[in-house]
């Protein structure tokens, strides 16, 4: 790409950064944030075995639901995967691997691997299953445990607005998880409702600095109706 203010890509050009085996960071709450046109673009491409970081798994055929329910997603690390009963069937049946995270430490170890710290400490779960597999701390004689950081080869965002630098601009709630996510992916790829012109979002809306932004493509939209009777 010669120039580095230009980061708008095809659909068809985004594609090749999603493969079978990759660890996939989505932006979303509910549903709702989740980039549709990409999700699709992953669904099209039958790409498989994904590791997939996200607040929880949507709806059955709900933004990253869909991912859930055509079984392309083989672990989550999620805090909560209830609104999506294909997850838990399948992670009863041993057909996917989940790991629960308290929706806060979840958002603190995307952030932390945002900024690049070695993790966080929490006292959430000393003296409960929460503690196995993980490091415990002793700071100033109290016991924690060692969050680690949370990253992913890819991630999807959503975004109301983008300037062609990567500047964003997020929809109300649809924010939610967005922004930390997009910190935190070695390749950062934005879905926007709108691409406008460099210069052209008020600095005080911006909420992600394009820094943090690889590419970007032009949202196709999603018919929730359809999504809803599925």
């Amino acid at each position: 790409m010669t120039n580095r203010f230009e980061k708008v890509i095809s659909i068809e050009e985004a594609a090749e950064y999603f493969r079978d085996g990759m660890t996939l960071l989505a932006g979303g709450f509910g549903g709702v944030g989740n980039p549709p046109t990409l999700v699709q673009t992953i669904l099209d491409k039958g790409v498989k075995d994904i590791t997939l970081i996200s607040n929880d798994t949507a709806f059955p055929w709900i933004g990253i639901g869909k991912l859930i329910t055509e079984k392309r997603v083989k672990k989550v690390i999620a805090s909560h995967i209830g609104s999506n009963p294909n997850a838990g069937a399948q992670m009863t049946a041993g057909e996917l691997e989940v790991e629960f995270c308290p929706q806060g430490i979840l958002a603190e170890r995307v952030r932390a691997g945002g900024v690049g710290l070695g993790g966080i400490l929490s006292d959430v779960g000393i003296g409960t299953i929460a503690e196995k597999g993980k490091q415990k701390l002793t700071l100033d004689g109290k016991e924690y445990l060692l969050e680690t950081p949370l990253t992913a080869e890819v991630a999807i965002v959503h975004a109301k607005k983008a300037d062609r630098f990567g500047n964003l601009v997020y929809d109300t709630s649809a924010r939610n998880f967005n922004p930390l996510v997009a910190m935190a992916g070695d390749i950062t790829i934005v879905e926007a409702d709108e691409i406008v012109e460099v210069g052209e979002l008020p600095s005080e809306e911006i909420v992600t600095p394009g820094v943090f932004v690889n590419f970007i493509v032009q949202s196709k939209g999603v018919n929730w109706q359809w999504a809803w009777e599925k």
